[in-house]
C-alpha cells in the first residue's frame, strides 16, 4: 500500500462539503458564462487577457447568479410591504466580495472546478480583488457583519452610507515608520456595484431660514446631488439578496454658472470638484472626533439623501409604481426603523423633523412622536475624545434650519427635565443638548438619546458603564430606553470562508446547521475528550499556521518557527488598546532569554498589526517602537528562533482573514472599562485561539460562555481602575518596585532599541511615567505572570487543544445572527426568519 500524498490546496478545497456541490451542469454553465463575459464584457480573448481580466470575468459570472435573486427579493418586499430596517453608518468595512458571494450562494466548489478546467487558479484570481475598505475598524466591520446577518435572517434591511472614492489609507512601513498612501480602490472599476442615476437626490447646504405664517422655508441654499450606487448583500443560502446603497456626491449641471460668473466658465466647471469632494475620502480616525466642516457635510449628506429615499419608499408600496399611496406619516414607525451607528448619522433626527414639519406640514408634536418611535441609537465608545461635539457657529453656517430645530428640541427637553427635577440647575446644564463654555457646541450623543426610543451599548459591561456614568442622568429620567446588544460577527466570513478546514472538522461532528445557528457549537462539548477530534482541531491549526508562515516569509524575509506560539495583537493602534503593554512583555521575555539562554524557553512569534490615524503622533511612535524591537530581537543570534517580532503591515479585512485562523494566542489587553466590546476577540475565539485579556468589553461574556478558567484573564477590573483613579495612579511606584519593568523602560529610554537616535522614544517613556491615562504599568506584573501560564500550557498540546475546543464550543453567542435577532425583536419590532424564499430559475 502506498502512502497517499498530501492534498494540494485545490484538492483540499474540492473535498470540502460546506463549499457546495460541483454539479456537471453547473460547472459547464459557469465556464460558458465566464467565456461570454471575457468576450462581451471585457472584450478580450485568451491570448491577451490578464489575470485581472480573468478576475473580472469570474466576478461578473458570479454576480449574474445574484441578479435574479436580487430583483426577486426587492419585488417580494414591495408585495409583502414589511417593516423596513435602515442601518445608517458612515462606515461599511466590507473587504472582498467574490468568495463571500460564492459561499453564500453555495457556488464555491463549482467555481473552483470551472476555474480548474479553464486552467486558472482560484486563489490567484481572488487575490486580484481590492478590499472595499470603507471603514476604520470595529464600527465599520460591525456594519458589514450586520448586513450579512440581516440578509441571512430575511429582514427587509438596507445599509446606507457614503461611496468614498478613497477608503482607509494603505499602510506602508518605510524604515520602521508608518507611511500612508491613498487607497484608490475604484481604479479598475467595481464589478459589484450598480449606479442608479434615476434615484439621484438633491442635498442642500448653507443658505438661511425664512419664517412665514404657513411655516419655515430654508432658502438660498447650495445644492449637491447624491448619486446612489447599489451593492448586493446575499443572505446565506436563503435566496435573499438585500441592498447596500452608498451615495456619491455630484455637482449639478448649473453649478456655479448662474451666479455672477461673467466669462468664468472654465473656473466654474473646475470648481465642481468642491461639491464632489464630499464623497472623496474616509476620515481615518478611530475613536477620535475631528470637528472638520467637510466631515459634518459628509454626515448631513448621507442622512439627507437617505431620508428622501426612505420617505419615497414609504409613500409608494406597489412594486414599480410611482404613484403616492401612503400619506399618513403617523404610521411611519410601523413601516420604518432607523438605526444610527454611533452619533455620526445623528442629523437624521433633526432632518426627519424638518421634512415632516416644513415639507409634510405635520404639527411638531406628531413629527416628534414619529421621529422618536422611528430612530434608535447605538453607542460605541465612552472615551471623551471620541464624542462628537460640533461648534454652533459651524452649524449656523452649514445647516441653519437644523440648528433651529435642535434649539426647539432642547427647549422642550429641558422643560421636561425641569418639571421632573425642579430647581436642579446643575442637572439642566449636564443634560442640555447645547454645551456652554468657551465655544458653544451641540452634544450629538445627547441629541441621539433624546431623539431615539432605544439606546444601546455593545457589550454588557459597556451598557452598564453608560447607565452608571456617561449617560447616568438620561438613564435616571428614561430607564426604559437603555438596552444592551452585545456585538457579534458573521460566521460565514469569519469561519466558513476564512477557515474552511475548521468548518469542515466541525461539520463532520455536528452537521452543517451551526453555520445558520451558531449556538449549536455547544454540541462540541461532547467531543472535548475525543482523541480524533482533538487531533483534527490541532492539525487544522497547524496547517493554517504553516500557510500563514509561508505568506509572512515571502513578505518579511524572516524565518518563522511554525512550532512557536503565534501570539497576535491586531487592531487599530491606540493608547487605550495598550500595544505598549505587549511591547513590555516582548522586551522582558527577550531579557529573560538573554539572561539564561540555555533554559527551555517556549518559542514565540509575536505579531502586532494595525493602522495609526495619520495625525495621532503617539500611535505612530508605538508602531516605530514595535519595528525597532523587531530589528533588535530578530537579529540576535543568542535568541535564534525562540522569539520573533513582526509588525503586520497594512492590517485590513483581507489580512485578518489570513492571520486569525493561524493564531494561537489572541491579545485583548485594553484597560478595563475602555474597549466598548471588541469583535476581533470573537473572531479569534471562533477560530481556535486562546485569549489573554482583561475583564473588558465582550471578553467578560466570552469568559462567561467558555468558563473563566479557559481564558487567560489578568489585570485590574473596572472597580480596581476606579479605585486607582481615586487614589491617584503613580507610575514610578511600579517602575521602582519591579526590576524587570524598570529594565525594560530604561532600555527604551536609553536607546537600546534605537542606537542611532538614542532619545527616539523618550516621548513614549515620558508619557508612560507621567501622564499615562491607561495605566500600563499597573497591569504589567499580572500580565507577565499570565503570559508565563500561557507558555507553560502550550508545552502540553493536548490540554491546550482541549481549552481551544471549549472556547469554540462557547463562541456561539457571538454570532451577529444572535445580535441582529435581538435588535429585530427588541428595538425594530420585526421577526427574523430562517425560511428560504423562492429561487429564480433565470440562469441557463
Amino acid at each position: 500500500v502506498t502512502m497517499s500524498k498530501p492534498l494540494s490546496d485545490y484538492d483540499k478545497r474540492k473535498q470540502i462539503s460546506v463549499r457546495g456541490l460541483a454539479g456537471v451542469d453547473n460547472v459547464s454553465d459557469l465556464k460558458t458564462n465566464f467565456n461570454r463575459h471575457l468576450h462581451f464584457t471585457l472584450v478580450k480573448d485568451r491570448n491577451v487577457a490578464t489575470k485581472r481580466d480573468y478576475y473580472f470575468a469570474l466576478a461578473h459570472t458570479v454576480r449574474d447568479h445574484l441578479v435574479g435573486r436580487w430583483i426577486r427579493t426587492q419585488q417580494h418586499y414591495y408585495e409583502k410591504d414589511p417593516k423596513r430596517v435602515y442601518y445608517l453608518s458612515l462606515e461599511f468595512y466590507m473587504g472582498r466580495a467574490l468568495q463571500n458571494t460564492m459561499v453564500n450562494l453555495a457556488l464555491e466548489n463549482a467555481c473552483d472546478e470551472a476555474a480548474y478546467q479553464l486552467g486558472l487558479d482560484m486563489e490567484d484570481l481572488e487575490d486580484m480583488e481590492e478590499d472595499a475598505g470603507l471603514g476604520n475598524g470595529g464600527l465599520g466591520r460591525l456594519a458589514a457583519c450586520f448586513l450579512d446577518s440581516m440578509a441571512s435572517l430575511g429582514l427587509a434591511a438596507y445599509g446606507y452610507g457614503i461611496r468614498y472614492e478613497f477608503g482607509i489609507f494603505n499602510q506602508k512601513i518605510v524604515s520602521g515608520w508608518q507611511v500612508e498612501e491613498a487607497d484608490d480602490w475604484l481604479r479598475y472599476g467595481n464589478p459589484w456595484e450598480k449606479a442608479r442615476p434615476e434615484y439621484m437626490r438633491p442635498v442642500h447646504f448653507y443658505g438661511r431660514t425664512e419664517h412665514h405664517p404657513d411655516g419655515v422655508k430654508w432658502v438660498d441654499t447650495q445644492v449637491v446631488l447624491a448619486l446612489p450606487y447599489d451593492t448586493p448583500v446575499p443572505g446565506y443560502r436563503n435566496n435573499v439578496v438585500n441592498t447596500m446603497r452608498l451615495w456619491s456626491a455630484k455637482a449639478p449641471c448649473e453649478f456655479n454658472l448662474k451666479d455672477f460668473n461673467v466669462g468664468g466658465y472654465i473656473q466654474a466647471v473646475l470648481d465642481r470638484n468642491l461639491a464632489e469632494n464630499i464623497s472623496r475620502v474616509l476620515y481615518p480616525n478611530d475613536n477620535f472626533f475631528e470637528g472638520k466642516e467637510l466631515r459634518l457635510k459628509q454626515e448631513y449628506f448621507v442622512v439627507a439623501a437617505t431620508l428622501q429615499d426612505i420617505i419615497r419608499r414609504f409613500k409608494v408600496s406597489k412594486f414599480g409604481s410611482r404613484e403616492v399611496v401612503r400619506t399618513d406619516f403617523t404610521c411611519l414607525p410601523k413601516k420604518v426603523a432607523i438605526q444610527l451607528n454611533d452619533t455620526h448619522p445623528a442629523l437624521a433626527i433633526p432632518e426627519l423633523i424638518r421634512v415632516l414639519v416644513d415639507e409634510e406640514k405635520l404639527p411638531w408634536e406628531n413629527a416628534w412622536d414619529v421621529t422618536v418611535k422611528t430612530c434608535a441609537y447605538t453607542n460605541h465608545t465612552v472615551l471623551p475624545e471620541a464624542l462628537e461635539r460640533w461648534p454652533i457657529d459651524l452649524f449656523q453656517t452649514l445647516l441653519p434650519r437644523h440648528l433651529e430645530i435642535i434649539y426647539e428640541i432642547n427647549q422642550r427637553h429641558l422643560e421636561r427635565v425641569a418639571s421632573l427635577y425642579p430647581g436642579d440647575m446643575e442637572r439642566l446644564q449636564r443634560m442640555s443638548l447645547i454645551e456652554e463654555g468657551g465655544m458653544k457646541r451641540v452634544n450629538m450623543a445627547h441629541l441621539c438619546i433624546v431623539g431615539s426610543h432605544a439606546v444601546n451599548g455593545v457589550a454588557q459591561i459597556h451598557s452598564d458603564i453608560l447607565k452608571a456614568t456617561v449617560f447616568k442622568d438620561f438613564y435616571e429620567m428614561d430607564p426604559h430606553k437603555f438596552q444592551n446588544k452585545t456585538n457579534g460577527i458573521t460566521p460565514r466570513r469569519w469561519l466558513v470562508m476564512c477557515n474552511p478546514g475548521l468548518a469542515e472538522v466541525i461539520a463532520e461532528r455536528i452537521g452543517e446547521d451551526f453555520i445558520r445557528d451558531l449556538s449549536q457549537l455547544r454540541k462540541l462539548h461532547s467531543f472535548v475528550d475525543d482523541d480524533a477530534f482533538i487531533r483534527d482541531v490541532a492539525k487544522v491549526k497547524q496547517e493554517n499556521k504553516l500557510k500563514f508562515a509561508t505568506h509572512l516569509e515571502e513578505q518579511y524575509k524572516v524565518k518563522i518557527n511554525p512550532n512557536s506560539i503565534f501570539d497576535i495583537q491586531v487592531k487599530r493602534i491606540h493608547e487605550y488598546k495598550r500595544q505598549l503593554l505587549n511591547c513590555l512583555h516582548i522586551i522582558t521575555y527577550y531579557n529573560r532569554i538573554k539572561k539564561d539562554p540555555n533554559k527551555q524557553w517556549t518559542p514565540r512569534t509575536v505579531m502586532i498589526g494595525g493602522k495609526a490615524a495619520p495625525g495621532y503622533h503617539t500611535a505612530k511612535m508605538i508602531i516605530r517602537l514595535v519595528t525597532a524591537i523587531g530589528e533588535v530581537v530578530n537579529n540576535d543570534p543568542v535568541v535564534g528562533d525562540r522569539l520573533k517580532v513582526i509588525f503586520l503591515e497594512n492590517y485590513r479585512v483581507t489580512l485578518a482573514e489570513k492571520a486569525i485562523p493561524a493564531a494561537d494566542l489572541s491579545e485583548q489587553i485594553s484597560t478595563a472599562g475602555t474597549e466598548a466590546s471588541g469583535t476581533g476577540n470573537m473572531k479569534f475565539m471562533l477560530n481556535g485561539a486562546l485569549t489573554i485579556g482583561t475583564m473588558d468589553g465582550a471578553n467578560v461574556e466570552m469568559a462567561e460562555e467558555a468558563g473563566e478558567e479557559n481564558l487567560f484573564i489578568f489585570g485590574m477590573r473596572v472597580e480596581d481602575v476606579e479605585a486607582l483613579d481615586k487614589k491617584g495612579y503613580n507610575a514610578s511606584e511600579y517602575y521602582n518596585r519591579i526590576p524587570e519593568l524598570k529594565l525594560a523602560v530604561d532600555q527604551i529610554a536609553a536607546g537600546f532599541f534605537s542606537t542611532k537616535q538614542p532619545d527616539l522614544f523618550k516621548g513614549i517613556v515620558d508619557m508612560l511615567m507621567h501622564h499615562d491615562r491607561f495605566k500600563v504599568f499597573a497591569d504589567y506584573e499580572d500580565y507577565m505572570k499570565c503570559q508565563e501560564k500561557v507558555s507553560a500550557l502550550y508545552k502540553k498540546p493536548r490540554e491546550w487543544t482541549k481549552k481551544v475546543i471549549l472556547n469554540i464550543a462557547g463562541s456561539g453567542k457571538f454570532s451577529s445572527d444572535r445580535t441582529i435577532s435581538q435588535y429585530a425583536r427588541e428595538i425594530w419590532g420585526v421577526e427574523p426568519s430562517l425560511e428560504k424564499i423562492a429561487a429564480p430559475d433565470d440562469l441557463k
